[in-house]
């Protein structure tokens, strides 16, 4: 479990492909119902600031009044 501000993540490891590793980020405190998140991949494995740097970026195109991504 990751906190970024007042939101919490689950992260979790996903089965390797060759030599990445790939996690799913499950948003637990989502304002919308039906539950969101999204997924990452690297050539190392990530630490928790390393995380939060992931969970920011993606915090940061979410459109507050919805919870959703930002229409483009």
């Amino acid at each position: 479990m990751i906190t970024v501000g007042r939101e919490r993540f689950r992260v979790r490891l996903r089965p390797r492909r060759g030599p990445r590793y790939e996690y799913d980020y499950d948003w637990l405190t989502v304002p919308n119902k039906g539950g969101y998140g999204f997924g990452g991949s690297g050539p190392f494995e990530h630490g928790d600031d390393d995380h939060k740097a992931q969970i920011r970026d993606f915090l940061a195109d979410i459109d507050p009044s919805t919870g959703y991504l930002r229409e483009v």
